[in-house]
C-alpha cells in the first residue's frame, strides 16, 4: 500500500532568490517563486502558494496541476483578486470546463483568468518581467516556463554623458539604451532531454529547475518509457546549460534522498557538484537528546 505523505513545503535559498516547493514524482509537484509572483504547478494547491498571482501548468497530470480549481477559488478569502493560471493553449478550454463544472457542484463561480499560450510565447507578470514558454519533451501540451527579466543598459558610446544631455538625446529620437533580456528563473517540469536547452533563456538562467526523476541503473527504462530524466543524463544536462545554479526535482520516492545524493556525486563531474542541488533537501531538524534521528525517508 503506497503512504502518500502530506504537503510540507520547504524552503530552498538559491544564490540570492527563494524558492519554496514540494516535489516528489507522481505525488506532487509545486514550486514557487514569491518574489516573482509567480508558481510553476500548482500540485494540491498548498496555502503557500494561493497569494501568488501567477501560476504556471507544465501539464495535465494530476500530480502537477490537481489544484487548479482550489487555487482559483481560495484567492477571494484572503481579499486577493482573481488569479491567472497560464497553461498550452490546446489546454486552456479544459481548464475552463473544469471550473464550469466546479461552479455547477459548488453553485458559486470562482474568478480567475485562464491564459493559453503556444510554446515561445511571453505572458507580462510586470513592467520588464514575463514569463515565456517552450516546449518540453514529455507529452503533448507539456511546457516549461521561464521568467525573464528586460533590462535596460546604457549603450557604450554614450557612457559619460551628463543626465541633461541623455535627456536631450533621447527628445531628439536617439536610442541611448540596449534591451538586455536575463533569465531569472527556468522550470521544464516533467521532461526527458530535448532542444529546449539550446534556447538562450534556458541554457543561460540563473536558475535552473530541471527533474531528474530517476537514479537505480535499473531504473533507466522507466525513465524512457515515462519520458523522464534519469541521472545518467545529467552530465549532458550540465555540459550544455551554463546556469550557475541547477535544482533537481521530481525525485521518484523509489529512491532515498541520501541514495540520490551519494549516485549524483558519482554520475556527474565534481566540478558541477557545487553548482547542483535538490529541491526537496531539507536542514537537519534539531532534536532532543534521547530523540530517535529521522530516517531518510522523512528528509524529504
Amino acid at each position: 500500500m503506497v503512504s502518500f505523505m502530506p504537503t510540507w513545503m520547504n524552503t530552498c535559498r538559491v544564490g540570492s532568490t527563494t524558492l519554496v516547493g514540494y516535489s516528489l514524482a507522481g505525488e506532487e509537484s509545486v514550486v514557487a517563486v514569491p518574489e516573482l509572483n509567480v508558481c510553476f504547478d500548482v500540485g494540491r494547491a498548498p496555502r503557500e502558494i494561493i497569494p501568488i498571482d501567477n501560476v504556471c501548468i507544465t501539464h495535465g497530470h494530476m500530480d502537477h496541476a490537481a489544484g487548479v480549481a482550489y487555487y482559483l477559488s481560495q484567492r477571494g478569502f484572503i481579499g486577493a483578486p482573481p488569479g491567472r493560471v497560464i497553461i498550452h493553449r490546446a489546454q486552456a478550454q479544459n481548464i475552463q470546463r473544469l471550473m464550469a463544472v466546479w461552479a455547477d457542484i459548488e453553485g458559486h463561480h470562482a474568478p480567475g483568468h485562464v491564459v493559453g499560450v503556444d510554446p515561445g510565447e511571453d505572458v507580462p507578470i510586470r513592467r520588464g518581467l514575463a514569463v515565456r514558454s517552450f516546449e518540453v519533451a514529455h507529452h503533448a501540451w507539456a511546457l516549461g516556463f521561464s521568467i525573464v527579466e528586460t533590462r535596460h543598459k546604457l549603450k557604450p558610446e554614450f557612457v559619460g554623458k551628463s543626465g541633461p544631455q541623455l535627456v536631450a538625446m533621447k527628445k531628439q529620437g536617439v536610442a541611448i539604451e540596449d534591451h538586455v533580456e536575463v533569465s531569472l528563473v527556468t522550470f521544464t517540469g516533467d521532461t526527458a532531454l530535448g532542444g529546449f536547452l539550446a534556447l538562450p533563456h534556458v541554457r543561460d538562467a540563473d536558475i535552473l529547475v530541471i527533474e531528474c526523476t530517476f537514479f537505480e541503473h535499473e531504473h533507466l527504462s522507466r525513465a524512457r518509457q515515462g519520458n523522464h530524466m534519469h541521472v545518467s543524463d545529467l552530465r549532458e544536462v550540465l555540459g550544455r546549460v551554463r546556469s550557475p545554479h541547477v535544482v533537481l526535482a521530481h525525485v521518484t520516492r523509489r529512491t532515498d534522498l541520501r541514495q540520490a545524493k551519494q549516485i549524483l556525486r558519482d554520475a556527474i563531474s565534481p566540478g558541477d557538484l557545487d553548482r547542483v542541488q535538490f529541491l526537496m533537501d531539507r536542514p537537519p531538524r534539531p532534536r532532543n537528546v534521547g530523540e530517535p534521528r529521522e530516517s531518510a525517508r522523512t528528509e524529504r
